[in-house]
């Protein structure tokens, strides 16, 4: 019988600079499919809070009025690369569409790289705090090449290159850009209904409140939101380090859960194209190769 740590051992066994996809996969669709989903999600909301990002993404409308549509699109285009690779047709569309959407709005290159450094950081924070386990240094090696390497392909320059760079480049950004804007507050808000909607109502409001919990103070006043209570805060908290304790007591996945599989995926129950995934803001953007995904069907290698 398969015990708790044989993944971390099988993964210490690979090549991090090499072999980072595989290691990445099975951390991330193994080892923490529910945490890295809640921590990525926490990484795209952090971007909101750069005037910049949070401005563009009100002008859209596609944050406020498509929420669930955006949330959808922006989960399985990422996890696409995951579960398929860069090298597969599914990848490359799926990168390819990730591209056409960036070009169309303009977005600087050091926006671009901020956001790339949210993805490697803020998953190591969760987990170091909610986790059943902390990353290993092998991983964090690997999660750095991952993205250097998902960087390099939307043409980001500049890519941090290990992950105490990103982390670094992620603090100094924040530090320096992070504030108010009124359009970005409208995301947010859009963003933390979405959230509380993936529960029965009842809950919606608990659900929001835990939710503004898990923020740092940084983002409670870029956004102008009251800070949360001790009580609200430690509850919150107290909940998902049990929920970790209780993960760390049961035996280790056997099959990979990709972001396709979550419940909070709403719109593509009957499987999905992957080229037609995103935003179309310019003409001609259809005509990329399709991949198409189903729900129920196996990874391609």
């Amino acid at each position: 019988m398969a015990k708790r740590f044989d993944r971390l051992k099988e993964i210490q066994q690979l090549d991090p600079e090499r072999e980072f996809l595989e290691i990445y996969r099975l951390t991330a669709a193994y080892e923490f499919p529910w945490d890295i989903a809640r921590a990525l999600e926490l990484a795209l909301y952090r971007t909101y809070a750069v005037p910049s990002i949070g401005r563009l993404l009100a002008e859209t409308a596609e944050l406020t009025d498509r929420s669930q549509k955006r949330y959808d699109d922006t989960a399985l285009l990422l996890d696409t690369v995951v579960e398929h690779g860069f090298s597969s047709e599914a990848g490359r569309t799926a990168v390819r569409r990730i591209n056409q959407m960036h070009r169309s709005y303009g977005i600087s290159n050091d926006d671009m790289r901020y956001v790339l450094c949210t993805f490697v950081v803020t998953p190591k924070r969760w987990l170091d705090t909610y986790g059943w386990r902390r990353l290993s240094s092998h991983e964090l090696r690997a999660f750095a090449a991952y993205y250097r390497t998902l960087g390099a392909h939307m043409g980001i320059k500049g890519v941090p290159q290990t992950y105490e760079e990103f982390e670094h480049t992620l603090d100094a950004y924040e530090d320096a850009h992070f504030g108010w804007d009124e359009g970005a507050r409208e995301v947010s808000d859009a963003t933390l209904a979405l959230m509380a909607s993936w529960y029965p109502k009842p809950l919606d409001r608990i659900a929001r409140g835990a939710s503004l919990a898990l923020l740092d103070d940084s983002l409670l006043r870029a956004f102008r939101y009251e800070r949360p209570g001790p009580v609200a805060r430690g509850l919150t908290r107290t909940a998902l380090r049990l929920r970790a304790r209780a993960v760390r007591l049961l035996p280790p996945r056997s099959t990979a859960h990709y972001a396709r599989l979550n419940p909070e995926i709403k719109g593509y129950r009957n499987g999905y194209e992957v080229a037609s995934l995103g935003t179309f803001p310019t003409p001609g953007v259809r005509g990329c190769p399709v991949a198409h995904v189903r729900g129920s069907e196996a990874p391609v290698e």
